[in-house]
């Protein structure tokens, strides 16, 4: 874990470095389903562009954007609609060089690197790159995610920005929102592995609430650990949690901080909540579970022992393609679960 998780951070500099699981308040009512135009008169090809965004905020340009740099999530979505990045930030590459969990099926060698941890981005090679749009996602409201504080004026002076929600919203409405603007550059939504990877979303769905239903008395814990802190995350503070909920998931309830998203836990009180189920953050920057065996309250915990953890993919990428197998795998996970807490 980065020792940044140490040090005095945002709100949004914790949840980079994997101890927390998302932000905002899921909204049941959330307007972005609802105010979805692209403004674009049409015609994705050709004329002037513009994109109303998840502030509220209009990006325009005389024409469609092909020099789009982008959040490496938010990349790796938009590719799965046929949309292609020249620059990404984020995280991309592991230390072995081979592709970050959040990189999806980008190729990793046909893009520039802007940054690859938080807090870095490389202004001069962005402004290098001509950039016509620049796409993140929003954790909390007024912050583009991965754009770092201190040269975010210089950042934004230099293209139009598009920000997407990833909290205050849930799955469904965040993959709408990211295929809107899939659309709006070019993507055909209509396209065989578009209609496909839907289809297989929803039939998921259906599955993880049939699952759900059937094992009433299962209990999820959502979970990320650091070196000296395991985190419990409330699962309505998180648009895929909450969609999880939404389809009847049962999740631990911690008494959550000040901040209202999470409990922060010693490894020596890491039995509080009893739970049959533990999902674990899998990003790079959080300690995975086989990372954990010398931490041996984790050992006992009786999820771990039965061997009822699984992966919990903390930033999902927001296309049907990406999600379909988040609720196959939970599905999975609650149809073979022992009771055990």
């Amino acid at each position: 874990m980065p020792n940044a998780l140490h040090s005095p951070l945002s709100r949004r500099g914790v949840l980079a470095v994997g101890g927390a699981v998302g932000l905002g308040v899921a909204l049941a009512a959330c307007g972005s389903g609802d105010d979805k135009s692209t403004d674009a008169g049409g015609d994705a090809k050709s004329g002037p562009w513009s994109f109303k965004d998840d502030r509220g905020e209009t990006a325009e340009s005389g024409g469609v954007p092909k020099n789009i740099v982008a959040f490496t999530g938010t990349a790796a979505a938009l590719h799965d609609y046929g949309i292609e990045v020249k620059g990404v930030f984020g995280p991309t590459t592991t230390e072995g060089g081979k592709p970050d969990i959040q990189a999806g099926d980008l190729d990793v060698t046909k893009v520039e690197i802007l940054g690859n941890v938080w807090g870095e981005f490389n202004v001069e090679k962005y402004a290098a790159l001509a950039p016509d749009l620049l796409v993140t996602t929003q954790w909390v409201e007024g912050e583009l995610w991965y754009v770092p504080e201190q040269s975010k004026d210089k950042i934004l002076k230099l293209a139009p920005s598009v920000a997407l929600l990833a909290a205050e919203t849930t799955v469904p409405k965040a993959i709408q929102r990211h295929a809107d603007l899939a659309e709006s550059l070019g993507a055909d939504l209509r396209a065989k592995k578009v209609t496909d990877a839907k289809a297989r979303f929803e039939k998921a769905a259906g599955r993880l609430r049939a699952a759900a239903k059937s094992k009433p008395h299962i209990r999820v814990m959502i979970g990320s650990a650091s070196q000296d802190l395991f985190y419990v995350s409330l699962a309505k503070m998180s648009a895929d949690t909450l969609y999880l909920q939404e389809l009847g998931v049962r999740f631990v309830e911690p008494k959550v901080n000040a901040q209202g998203f999470f409990e922060e836990l010693s490894w020596e009180n890491v039995d509080k909540y009893p739970a049959d189920i533990i999902m674990m953050d899998n990003r790079s920057s959080a300690l995975q579970p086989e990372a954990l065996t010398s931490k041996p309250t984790w050992a006992r915990l009786p999820a771990v022992k039965a061997g009822q953890v699984i992966p919990r993919v903390t930033e999902p990428i927001y296309s049907y393609d990406k999600c379909a197998p988040i609720l196959e795998d939970l599905a999975d996970a609650i149809e073979k679960v022992r009771k055990v807490a």
